[in-house]
């Protein structure tokens, strides 16, 4: 599959041969669902946290004596049937919320996906990026541009460099619509999550060495 090649200007300077095992994978959305759901769930952080009967403060002493009250017994007045007592089968920051998908299926669900994107002319391929200085508004100029010219680019908008570059990354990573990564790290989320992809040509060697090294 071929592709255009743009400069900063989103003007046309060339084409590209992406790789057929990697931009032509025919897509299956039960396997697409399933890697980002154990994705989602990898990434759950497991914030929410109920305290004990044993955890909350208090309730030391036995509220009233065992016998001749008429009451219910109660040893404790901070058990869960208790006003300010502790809650019974509540979430734990502790619980294991981790999934297990096999990497060659995560890898083949990632080419899925990024076939997808190519397929719908929403892998932009970019020749190189130049930014006389690390300038949000620098960036943001460049992507008035590719909204002009290949077409809209949609609300979220995900950008490739091969490699680590502070100028790019400080010019890019306050635009709240866009998402900066490195090649090497992507994930299917992150791809099917964006609307476009705007990706530097260099990058797409690191994705070949990268995800393709065990075929």
């Amino acid at each position: 599959m071929k592709t255009s090649v743009y400069n900063q200007k989103a003007e046309v300077v060339g084409d590209v041969e992406l790789n057929s095992k990697i931009f032509e994978v025919k897509p299956n959305e039960h396997l697409l669902a399933e890697a980002v759901r154990v994705h989602l769930s990898n990434s759950r952080a497991g914030t929410s946290h109920t305290k004990t009967r044993g955890e909350v403060s208090g309730g030391g002493k036995k509220p009233w004596k065992q016998k001749g009250t008429g009451r219910a017994r109660a040893g404790s007045t901070r058990g869960p049937i208790w006003r300010h007592g502790g809650v019974a089968f509540g979430p734990r920051s502790n619980q294991n919320w981790e999934l297990k998908l096999n990497k060659k299926v995560k890898t083949k669900a990632l080419f899925m996906a990024l076939s997808e994107k190519a397929k719908e002319s929403k892998f932009i391929v970019i020749d190189r990026l130049i930014l006389e200085n690390p300038k949000t508004k620098e960036f943001v100029s460049v992507l008035e541009a590719f909204k002009k010219n290949p077409g809209s680019l949609g609300k979220r908008l995900m950008f490739l460099m091969p490699k680590s570059d502070e100028k790019l990354m400080r010019a890019s990573r306050n635009i709240p619509v866009l998402t900066p990564r490195m090649a090497s790290s992507l994930n299917v989320y992150d791809v099917m999550h964006a609307d476009s992809i705007l990706v530097l040509k260099d990058s797409l060697a690191v994705i070949e060495k990268t995800f393709l090294k065990d075929k």
